[in-house]
């Protein structure tokens, strides 16, 4: 059976689309316990965390890269999807060498 597509969930799966779609960033990060996620019926968004007063948005970048730039990226292009405040944390950075979350 589907689950039936709630507004939260539906704002977490575009700000996570979106995150994703911002050159630089290789992933969404879930912190260092997992914390940090929208739970929904049946799963979970890792590393996107919306509440009433702000958004949390955890990420892995590519190295070398404009860290500044990349969170300012992520922050403006999820902004319109959450409207709340978006904070961006860098959890983890990326080479080319790299090529999963199993390393």
């Amino acid at each position: 059976m589907t689950e039936p597509v709630t507004p939260e969930r539906a704002t977490a799966e575009l700000a996570a689309d979106a995150v994703l779609a911002v050159p630089g960033v290789t992933g969404l990060h879930g912190g260092e316990f997992g914390e940090v996620a929208t739970y929904l019926p049946g799963r979970r968004v890792t590393g996107i965390r919306i509440g009433v007063d702000g958004c949390a948005v955890h990420i892995t970048v590519r190295y070398p890269a404009d860290l500044f730039g990349t969170a300012e990226r992520v922050r403006s292009t999820v902004h319109p999807i959450v409207r709340v405040p978006v904070d961006v944390t860098i959890e983890d950075l990326t080479t080319d060498h790299e090529t999963g979350p199993e390393l």
